[in-house]
């Protein structure tokens, strides 16, 4: 099956904005355009249904019932039951949420692991554990491929790890990890898992309960949503820990890790997520349940990302003075590709700018992965990032571009 990427983009404003015009979006690392099914949604509410929800009135019932809508079909989609979707104001605010119950439920003498491949959203709050007395241990990279090795995971599980936190994938190393198989090792030794799947998550909604996570983390701006922090909390872990919001809602598992009111309209919103892959699934023609239609759309858009994906990494190797961050085979990977070149990354960045190219240059919040593959983060790297939604001559665009200023 072929993706029609014409129908995908006719389904995101960006393309049609003429501001926008002539110009081909590869930072969508950083956050992804919105689709508009979430677009109507915001609009809707806000101006039909900006009150106080699960009142009794109408448009209070309005209001409650498309925030549940929305974690009914995302819980659907991702394989997990209803409540143990939760919503919050980023992922970097729902982890530090989760650190601190762990912090409450830990003992002194216990130990976590972390890698030092994460963005510091999943590695920071972990790492601040160590002033409670807990051990942190660290699963570090290859420093010459930025790989992950299940196997120096298993050198640092003993009867002490109470829990593993990786990413899905690195927003810089772009290397798919295996989830199910470091799950499956954490969980015989006793440990739980929290994955960090925001850069992974853009690329296709995984299924949840079929990747075994304990916690998954992830960001509705950049699955084609609002600005809001996903986060998947299965209900044996989630009731043990300490409650972090108020008393009341302790019984409650998708309002125990929101100690915050939620922001009624973006939740709301992001069932517009599923309004847009729903409509791929229907365009394509994929049937099924919730989970079989969530996993046909992940696999029409990684079928996609990767056709494109080969002739950048192909180009890149291909140079002796450019250093590819991740493997060079577009199947292991995602296309957030992050390159060392001779030069001041922001520049190049900037002189890519110049030819309708967008993109970034820096650390992306990924210094400890650079420092791991002895990269300066004060120079960074170059990164060119993309989704189902760019198109051929969008990947032409830029070889045409890296020809001329790398």
């Amino acid at each position: 099956m072929t993706l029609d990427v014409d129908f995908v983009r006719g389904q995101f404003p960006a393309f049609a904005e003429p501001s926008l015009k002539g110009q081909s979006f590869f930072e969508n690392a950083g956050g992804s355009y919105t689709c508009q099914p979430v677009i109507d949604r915001l609009t809707r509410f806000y101006h039909q249904r900006k009150v106080q929800p699960y009142a009794p009135y109408a448009a209070s019932q309005d209001a409650g019932a498309e925030m549940d809508e929305a974690r009914q079909r995302l819980a659907a989609w991702m394989g997990v039951e209803t409540d143990e979707i939760s919503f919050g104001p980023s992922t970097t605010q729902n982890t530090y949420v989760l650190a601190q119950a762990f912090r409450q439920w830990l003992s002194e003498g216990d130990a976590i692991i972390v890698t030092n491949q994460d963005h510091e959203a999943n590695s920071g709050p972990w790492r601040r554990l160590a002033d409670a007395g807990i051990e942190v241990r660290e699963w570090c990279i290859d420093p010459q491929t930025g790989h992950l090795n299940p196997d120096d995971l298993a050198n640092l599980l003993d009867d002490s790890v109470r829990l593993v936190c990786f990413p899905h994938c690195s927003n810089v190393v772009g290397e798919i990890n295996p989830v199910t198989e470091i799950t499956a090792l954490a969980h015989a030794a006793g440990a739980f898992v929290c994955v960090d799947g925001v850069s992974y998550a853009p690329h296709g909604l995984p299924d949840v309960g079929h990747l075994g996570a304990d916690i998954y983390l992830f960001s509705a701006y950049k699955t084609y949503g609002p600005h809001q922090g996903v986060m998947v909390m299965r209900r044996s872990l989630g009731m043990m820990l300490p409650n972090q919001a108020h008393y009341f809602n302790a019984d409650v598992l998708y309002k125990r890790f929101t100690p915050a009111g939620p922001d009624h309209a973006q939740v709301a919103a992001c069932a517009g997520m599923v309004d847009y892959f729903e409509a791929m699934a229907n365009h394509h023609n994929i049937g099924g349940s919730d989970a079989e239609q969530g996993q046909g759309v992940h696999d029409l858009m990684r079928t996609h990302e990767t056709e494109l994906l080969q002739p950048v990494l192909d180009m890149i190797t291909s140079r002796n003075t450019l250093r590819l961050l991740g493997p060079s085979e577009a199947a292991k990977r995602a296309p957030t590709i992050a390159i060392v070149p001779q030069g001041n990354p922001v520049e190049i960045a900037k002189t890519l700018a110049d030819q309708g190219i967008m993109s970034g240059g820096g650390d992306f919040y990924a210094v400890r992965a650079l420092e791991g593959m002895n990269i300066d983060p004060a120079s960074g790297v170059l990164r060119l990032s993309f989704v189902h939604y760019t198109s051929k001559a969008d990947i032409d665009k830029l070889l045409t571009a890296l020809d001329a200023v790398l």
